[in-house]
């Protein structure tokens, strides 16, 4: 099979960094989705189910907590070459997750899927996209020598900090609305 990329060379690189997230965007979804799919016994929803509960009992859910969870995972992201491999396979384990919480609800694992209603779920993949995006692009502009990225870079990462701040506010909100 032969593609045909003819159309790439044509595009600025604002253009090939906006197409590049929403490749980067459609793979971090379908890693969740995958996750939230996985069948899992209901032993093993219920271990899932009771390590997240254990955590959010220890942590409380508070706006630093989220933040610091959220953007720590982010940061990640943004490592080059192995960012984006964490950050898939630490979404498909969010998926995971949150198929096996509602699994112990005794609901369908697709359930998990409604997060995508939520703003939460819009205001954390935008960070993680622009993290694992920029994660690809610092090290093809690093291997080009061209070391201006690292600039690109520090902005994107206050870009995402302001957006999980915002998400972990509202989290915090909805959590708090429908407890």
């Amino acid at each position: 099979m032969k593609f045909n990329l003819s159309f790439w060379g044509k595009l600025s690189p604002m253009e090939k960094r906006i197409y590049s997230a929403g490749i980067v965007f459609a793979f971090a979804v379908l890693a969740m989705v995958i996750g939230s799919l996985i069948p899992l016994s209901p032993q093993d929803a219920q271990q899932l189910s009771e390590q997240f509960n254990q955590t959010i009992r220890q942590n409380g859910v508070n706006v630093p907590f989220i933040f610091a969870n959220n953007f720590s995972i982010d940061l990640l992201m943004f490592v080059p070459v192995i960012g984006p491999v964490l950050g898939f396979l630490i979404l498909f384990n969010t998926g995971l997750v949150g198929g096996a919480l509602v699994v112990t609800e005794g609901l369908p694992s697709y359930t998990a899927l409604f997060i995508v209603a939520t703003p939460v779920f819009w205001l954390e993949f935008a960070a993680y996209t622009i993290a694992m995006t920029e994660s690809i692009w610092l090290f093809r502009r690093l291997l080009q020598g061209r070391w201006r990225e690292i600039k690109w870079t520090a902005i994107a990462i206050g870009v995402c900090a302001g957006l999980l701040i915002i998400s972990a506010i509202v989290e915090v909100w909805l959590i708090n609305a429908l407890s």
